[in-house]
C-alpha cells in the first residue's frame, strides 16, 4: 500500500507541475517525464479522474490527444455562507464556516482587533459580529496584532460593504475563498506588501425572528422539534437564509406547561418584500403541524431590541404572565402574533432575542 500512495503522489504531483509550467498535459508527457509505460500513465489519470484529483481540459482528437489539468489539493473555500443584516446604522454580520477551527481563529482574531466590530461571537459554526456602519483604523500584522480586522461598513444602495484587512491565512481566505460563499455578491482586494485589503459585497438583508410556543401536549409533538421543521421550511426559499434556533426555559411554576416550560426561537435573514409571506408562511405551518390547539408565535422584524421587551422576557421567566399583557406590549413594540395563548411565550422568546445559551437555559442567571 505505501508503495501505491508513493506512486500516486510522484505522478500526481508531476501532472500539477507541469499544470503550473504549461497549463495542461498529457498522458504521454507524464509517462514520459516519469519513466513508466504510457498505458500505467493512462491507468493513473483515468483514476485520478474519477477522483476529481485532476479534470479533463480538452478531449482528443484525430492525432490530438486529450489534455488535462490537475486541481489543487487545497478546497475551493470554507467559507459556506457570508450575508448581512441591517437595522439603521446597525449591521450584523455572519459568516458560516466549514471548519470550526477556522471559525473560532476568526472569532479570536476579529474580537481582539475591534475594528468596526462592537461585539464578535460564534453560534456554532456560524461567526456573528455586530458593527455600525463607519470606519477606524485598525492595524494587522504579526503577534501581537491581530491577523485580520473589519475596518469599515457601509452600505450602498441595497448593500452592505465590509473592507477586511488581512494578513497571512486571512489574506489566502480573502482573496481566494469568500467571493466563493453562498451571500457574497462580489470581493474586490488589493496588496500592498504583505498586507492584503478586500472590499465584501453583500445584500442588506433584513432579520426576522420567530418565537414558537405552547404546540405540544403531554402525549404528543416537541416545540423545539416543530420549531427547527419550521427553520428548514422557512429557509428553503429563495432568498432567505437561515441563521439559527434557540431554545429558552421559562417560569417553571406555570400550571398549563407539558415539561419543563421552554419555548424556542428561530432566526432569519430575508429581503424586505419577503417578510409578510414568511409571517403568513411561519403561522399557516405551526396551525397545521402543531399537536395543540394553544399554539402561538411572534415575528419581530430587526436587530433592535427594546428595553421594555427584555424587561418582558425577564418576567416571563419567573412569573406568571396573562394573554392581555402579552398582546398589549406585541402591539405597542410591533410584533406580530397570531394563535392562542402559546404567544405569552412567544413573545418570550423573541424578547429574549439576542441572549447566550447560557441565559436562555437557565432563569436564575440575570439577564
Amino acid at each position: 500500500m505505501t508503495g501505491v500512495l508513493e506512486k500516486r503522489n510522484k505522478i500526481l504531483s508531476m501532472m500539477r507541475r507541469i499544470t503550473l509550467d504549461e497549463g495542461s498535459f498529457t498522458v504521454a508527457e507524464i509517462a514520459r517525464r516519469i519513466g513508466i509505460p504510457r498505458s500505467t500513465a493512462q491507468d493513473w489519470t483515468n483514476r485520478l479522474v474519477l477522483e476529481e484529483c485532476i479534470l479533463l481540459d480538452a478531449p482528443g482528437r484525430g492525432r490530438e490527444p486529450a489534455r488535462y489539468i490537475a486541481r489543487t489539493a487545497l478546497p475551493r473555500t470554507l467559507c459556506k455562507r457570508i450575508f448581512t443584516t441591517c437595522d439603521e446604522d446597525l449591521v450584523e454580520i455572519y459568516h458560516e464556516c466549514m471548519s470550526s477551527g477556522c471559525a473560532a481563529f476568526c472569532r479570536h482574531h476579529h474580537g481582539r482587533a475591534g475594528g468596526a466590530l462592537s461585539t464578535v461571537r460564534r453560534d456554532g459554526t456560524l461567526l456573528r459580529e455586530r458593527g455600525h456602519l463607519g470606519n477606524v483604523s485598525a492595524d494587522v500584522g504579526l503577534s501581537p496584532l491581530p491577523a485580520v480586522s473589519v475596518v469599515a461598513i457601509r452600505k450602498d444602495g441595497d448593500q452592505i460593504i465590509q473592507t477586511i484587512r488581512s494578513f497571512g491565512g486571512p489574506s489566502y481566505s480573502l482573496t481566494e475563498m469568500m467571493s466563493r460563499a453562498r451571500g457574497v455578491q462580489a470581493v474586490h482586494t488589493r496588496r500592498s506588501g504583505n498586507i492584503v485589503e478586500g472590499y465584501v459585497y453583500t445584500k442588506a438583508l433584513r432579520l426576522v425572528a420567530i418565537g414558537i410556543d405552547d404546540t405540544d401536549t403531554e402525549g404528543n409533538g416537541a416545540t423545539f422539534a416543530l420549531a427547527y421543521a419550521l427553520l428548514q421550511h422557512i429557509g428553503r426559499m429563495d432568498g432567505v437564509m437561515p441563521i439559527a434556533h434557540h431554545v429558552a426555559m421559562l417560569s417553571p411554576a406555570i400550571a398549563e406547561k407539558t415539561a419543563g416550560n421552554s419555548c424556542s426561537l428561530i432566526e432569519f435573514a430575508a429581503e424586505e418584500h419577503q417578510i409578510p409571506g414568511i409571517i403568513d408562511q411561519a403561522a399557516s405551518f405551526i396551525a397545521g403541524e402543531s399537536s395543540s390547539p394553544h399554539w402561538g408565535i411572534a415575528v419581530k422584524i430587526g436587530l433592535s431590541r427594546p428595553e421594555r421587551l427584555l424587561a418582558y422576557g425577564a418576567k416571563a421567566r419567573s412569573d406568571r404572565i396573562d394573554i392581555d399583557e402579552a398582546k398589549s406590549l406585541a402591539e405597542a413594540s410591533g410584533i406580530r402574533i397570531a394563535g392562542g395563548r402559546g404567544v405569552i411565550g412567544a413573545l418570550a422568546a423573541v424578547s429574549l432575542h439576542g441572549c447566550g445559551d447560557e441565559v436562555l437555559l437557565n432563569p436564575k442567571i440575570p439577564i
